[in-house]
């Protein structure tokens, strides 16, 4: 049976470097606009941590 108490693996939109010849005209579209959105969301983080380490920086400069 299955064992309710381990983590669910999360399912894997797209792996860097696999094989996209079985894929659809429509699955590659759906794995772009995924791709597009993680990069949105890891500029966004980036831009996070700068401020925030532009302001510990001006802090320790005093």
């Amino acid at each position: 049976m299955f064992d309710d108490s381990l983590p669910m693996k999360k399912k894997t939109v797209h792996e860097v470097g696999q094989d996209l010849s079985p894929l659809s005209i429509t699955e590659i579209e759906e794995r772009i606009t995924a791709l597009q959105a993680e990069i949105e969301r890891l500029g966004a983080a980036r831009r996070d941590k700068l401020k925030t380490q532009a302001a510990a920086d001006a802090l320790f400069k005093l």
